[in-house]
């Protein structure tokens, strides 16, 4: 199979697209990568527009996906939409959860995004009782990416502890319990029942996740940061996303988040921090020393006030970083990509931190490494032959060629624009719809279904 590019983006910090490109695959990886050719070669699929690598999205928790414009009645914080979040987790059930995470992961493939990193706590049944099968739930995530057509990394998360004060750890109250193991062996004992030897199909990854500080205690931390060490596996975890998280984890530890994480052994290249939205100068450092990662969602980051990251500091320090849309209060890569930039722009006065590159090398390659898909998110010989195609001709991006092609997709396009994704080797997307889902239908639905509204 082979491709026809009017424009690629073919990364190595290129702040320019290339012209008339041609990328020939076979077996779901690329096997070469030929610019300069002037028309589409015999048998080629032509493609208008920008085509750039399959995007990633680091971080979701897809039954979020349900809380979209349910959450803006009054003024309130994270902890208040916490409490309506509840609420909707409450109400899943493994059909239920497949059916909502399939709309929403098609939506993902609509949107560009070909891997999703499924950050999942929501094991068990309300009381706390495991199903049958007690990873049920998460074995109907898997199955809706694969109906969905994208890759999942499936992050199985541990949640013990229902919050910290600086009196300890507070057992989990009863709308938490079914996220809970009881312990962190219990947790890797249920998580090893699902990977065995390594990953289920060759569309998935199985890694771990700390749900937080507040969740998860320091020996705990270390026991999941193991268990991924054995496994070669990602590792993710929820960090200073807001300020009481940071004032708990200080007066009880007197450790900051970051500290504490370090202590445990769990910094470093395998670990992925989400958010580090709230970090001291040394927190920096360390994430910085030690390779860490971060995942920044800036729709969620926003929505829920959380407040703006030090995203220009962290890049300078050389921290790798990755997007994520989180809650889903959108599902945009594009808009998360240029919100980097731009709550940089308002947070520093200063234009031009984030480059078009850096912002679009952040929502492919390093969310693809984060997600332990290394060699994807590339348009290379070798890699999956994960794509999106952007067309040019909306009135969004109509007036663009290519000099400015670049540019202009990362601050202006929206997942409207997305035209054609391909996921290893697969068609997902074709002009602007998906190849089997009726994405919109099936979102109505799904969240009609667990939100009890009518139709």
């Amino acid at each position: 199979m082979s491709w026809w590019c009017e424009l690629a983006w073919l990364g190595g910090g290129a702040e320019q697209a290339t012209a008339g490109v041609v990328i020939e695959a076979s077996d779901g990886r690329i096997t070469s990568v030929h610019a300069g050719v002037a028309a589409p070669p015999a048998g080629a699929t032509r493609l208008d527009g920008l085509t750039i690598p399959g995007l990633a999205n680091a971080h979701s928790h897809a039954f979020h996906r349900a809380l979209r414009g349910r959450t803006r009645a009054g003024t309130g914080s994270f902890w208040t939409w916490r409490d309506q979040m509840y609420g909707i987790a409450q109400r899943l059930d493994p059909d239920a959860y497949f059916r909502l995470a399939r709309a929403t992961y098609a939506e993902m493939a609509l949107a560009g995004i070909t891997v999703v990193g499924e950050f999942h706590y929501v094991h068990h049944q309300p009381d706390g009782t495991p199903y049958a099968d007690a990873n049920a739930m998460g074995e109907a995530l898997l199955a809706a990416a694969a109906e969905a057509g994208i890759r999942i990394t499936l992050l199985d998360t541990c949640y013990l502890h229902g919050g910290l004060t600086a009196d300890g750890y507070a057992p989990l109250a009863d709308h938490q319990r079914r996220f809970g193991d009881r312990h962190a062996d219990a947790w890797a004992a249920r998580a090893a029942a699902r990977c065995g030897a390594g990953s289920p199909t060759p569309m998935a990854v199985l890694g771990a996740a700390v749900h937080s500080v507040r969740a998860v205690d320091p020996a705990s931390m270390a026991a999941v940061g193991a268990w991924a060490t054995g496994r070669d596996a990602p590792l993710h975890i929820h960090l200073s996303e807001q300020p009481a998280e940071n004032e708990a984890c200080l007066a009880h530890h007197g450790r900051t988040p970051t500290e504490l994480l370090h202590d445990a052994g769990l910094l470093g290249e395998r670990l992925t921090a989400v958010h580090a939205t709230h970090l001291t100068d040394a927190d920096l450092g360390l994430l910085a020393s030690t390779r860490s990662g971060v995942c920044l969602c800036p729709t969620t980051e926003r929505d829920l006030a959380d407040g703006i990251g030090p995203t220009g500091a962290l890049a300078a320090a050389g921290v790798p970083l990755c997007l994520g849309s989180d809650s889903h209060a959108v599902i945009d890569p594009f808009e998360e990509a240029r919100a980097v930039e731009l709550d940089e722009r308002l947070a520093t006065l200063v234009r031009g931190t984030h480059p078009a590159s850096a912002l679009l090398t952040a929502a492919t390659a390093t969310g693809y490494s984060a997600l332990g898909w290394d060699g994807g998110g590339v348009l290379a010989e070798g890699s999956p032959v994960d794509l999106t195609t952007v067309g040019l001709d909306s009135v969004r991006l109509a007036g663009t060629d290519a000099d400015s092609a670049l540019a202009s997709v990362v601050f202006a396009a929206t997942a409207a624009d997305v035209t054609y994704v391909v996921v290893g080797g697969n068609v997902v997307v074709s002009d602007g719809a998906h190849a089997s889902i009726d994405v919109a239908a099936e979102l109505d639905a799904s969240i009609r279904a667990v939100t009890g509204s009518a139709a």
